[in-house]
C-alpha cells in the first residue's frame, strides 16, 4: 500500500481508503458481522483512513463502524465523519446542530474524537449559514479536540472555490470528479495545492457507473453518460477485463491525489480492491476505455439548491 501526505494535516494516508457508506446498507442490505469483518480486513491490509457520515443508512453506518473499531487501537487508523446532512432532504448547518451532531457521532463511533470532520454536501445549504454557523462550529470543535482537522464535502467543484475564498480549511472531499469519465478535479489542484488543502477523492466508480453491474435507478447521471459507461463496461467484459479494476487503478495512480475512497461491506471485494490498487495499470486498455468515454468526458449532473444553480452546476 502506498501512503501519501494529506495536505497540511501531515497525516500519511493510504492511497486507497475505506468508505463506510456500505455499512449503512446504502447499496444492498448487509450482514452486520460481515461489515465488521470487512473493516478489520481493510485495516489489516494497510488501509488507514475510514470515512463515514450520520447520513449513511440514517446512522446505521456509524453504529456498525463503531462496533468494528471499538477493540482496534485508535492510533492505528484515521477516522473521518461528517455533519449537516441527516436525510435525503434533511440539511442543517446551524452551529447548534453541528455541535450536537458530533456528540451523537462520537457516541455511535465509540470514540472521543475524530481525525477529520466535514460539513456534508454543502451545496444543499445556505452559504451564509455555512459561513456564519457551520465553519465556526467546526473551528470550535477543533479547539475542543473533538476533531483534529476540518473541511467540507460536495459534488460541484465551484463550491470549493467559493468557500476557500473566505474560510481556512484543512481538507476537502470531492466525489465523482476524478474517475475515468470525469477528471475535472485536476482543474482545482492549483488552488488546493496553493493552500495545502488535503484532497480526499471519493467514488472512483462514479457511484456505480464504471461497473459491469446494473446502474442504480436513482443515479442522477443522464442517459448519455449511462450509455457510454455501459459501452465501456461491455467492452472490458468482451476482452476479459474489469472496468472497476481499471477505474480504481486510474484513481490511485495519481500521486497528486492523496487518497481515494472505495466503499464496500464485502471482505472479498475490499481484498480485491487493495490488490488492484497495488498492481500496475494496463496503459493500452486505459487508452481504449478513455476513447470510449470521450463523448462524456467531464460531463456531470446538477446537485444542490436551485438558488445556487448558476454557481454550483459549473465545474
Amino acid at each position: 500500500m502506498d501512503y501519501r501526505k494529506l495536505g497540511k494535516t501531515g497525516l500519511n494516508v493510504s492511497s486507497l481508503s475505506f468508505g463506510a457508506s456500505s455499512l449503512g446498507s446504502v447499496f444492498r442490505e448487509i450482514d452486520e458481522s460481515e461489515g465488521i469483518k470487512t473493516v478489520h480486513t481493510a485495516i489489516d491490509q494497510g488501509i488507514n483512513l475510514i470515512d463515514v457520515s450520520p447520513y449513511y443508512g440514517l446512522t446505521k453506518a456509524e453504529t456498525v463502524l463503531g462496533k468494528a473499531i471499538k477493540d482496534i487501537p485508535r492510533d492505528t487508523f484515521y477516522l473521518s465523519t461528517k455533519a449537516g446532512r441527516y436525510g435525503e432532504k434533511e440539511f442543517d448547518f446551524s452551529k447548534k446542530r453541528i455541535l450536537s451532531s458530533i456528540e451523537e457521532s462520537l457516541s455511535r463511533l465509540q470514540t472521543d474524537y475524530v481525525d477529520i470532520l466535514l460539513l456534508h454536501d454543502i451545496e444543499f445549504g445556505s452559504f451564509d449559514q455555512i459561513m456564519e454557523d457551520g465553519i465556526p462550529a467546526l473551528q470550535e470543535l477543533k479547539k475542543q479536540g473533538k476533531t483534529r482537522f476540518i473541511g467540507v464535502s460536495g459534488l460541484p467543484l465551484m463550491i470549493f472555490d467559493k468557500i476557500l475564498e473566505k474560510a481556512e480549511l484543512d481538507v476537502i472531499l470531492s466525489y465523482c470528479h476524478y474517475s475515468l469519465n470525469d477528471n475535472s478535479l485536476l482543474s482545482r489542484l492549483p488552488l488546493l495545492e496553493s493552500q495545502n488543502i488535503g484532497i480526499i477523492n471519493a467514488s472512483p466508480l462514479s457511484m456505480g457507473l464504471l461497473s459491469s453491474r446494473p446502474i442504480a435507478e436513482w443515479h442522477p447521471a443522464d442517459q448519455e453518460i449511462r450509455d457510454q459507461c455501459k459501452k465501456a463496461a461491455a467492452f472490458c467484459e468482451e476482452i476479459g477485463a474489469d472496468l472497476s479494476k481499471l477505474a480504481i487503478q486510474y484513481s490511485v495512480q495519481n500521486t497528486n491525489i492523496p487518497t481515494t475512497l472505495v466503499s464496500s461491506a464485502s471482505v472479498e471485494n475490499i481484498t480485491k480492491n487493495v490488490k488492484w490498487a497495488d498492481e500496475t495499470i494496463d496503459e493500452e486498455l486505459l487508452e481504449m476505455v478513455l476513447d470510449i468515454l470521450k463523448p462524456i468526458h467531464n460531463k456531470t449532473w446538477p446537485s444542490g439548491k436551485l438558488e445556487y444553480s448558476d454557481i454550483y452546476r459549473s465545474n
